[in-house]
């Protein structure tokens, strides 16, 4: 199960238990991945000035990992920020 809350200590993975490398802080949250190409794929969702929906998610069926992002993620008026954390963090890799 993917959580976006942010509770005491780092965010861990729910199976091992141990705390993700790709993790960073925002005013709003936690910001976290499990590797480059999550990463990458949250970036692309945040940076879209369109974001449409697929034909099912009316119909409930709402159990992509992008569909459970928290709201302050999504909206615009935090993308600035929310993109400038996933740089951060992206740029933590390339050392």
């Amino acid at each position: 199960m993917l959580t976006f809350s942010r509770g005491p200590g780092p965010i861990t993975d729910p199976y091992f238990q141990v705390p993700l490398w790709l993790q960073t802080e925002t005013r709003h949250g936690c910001i976290w991945a499990y590797n480059p190409e999550h990463l990458e794929i949250i970036r692309q969702f945040v940076q879209a000035p369109l974001r449409e929906r697929a034909p099912w998610y009316e119909s409930g069926k709402k159990m992509t990992f992008i569909a459970r992002l928290p709201g302050w993620m999504k909206q615009a008026k935090n993308r600035t920020e929310v993109l400038r954390a996933i740089d951060r963090t992206r740029a933590s890799l390339v050392n």
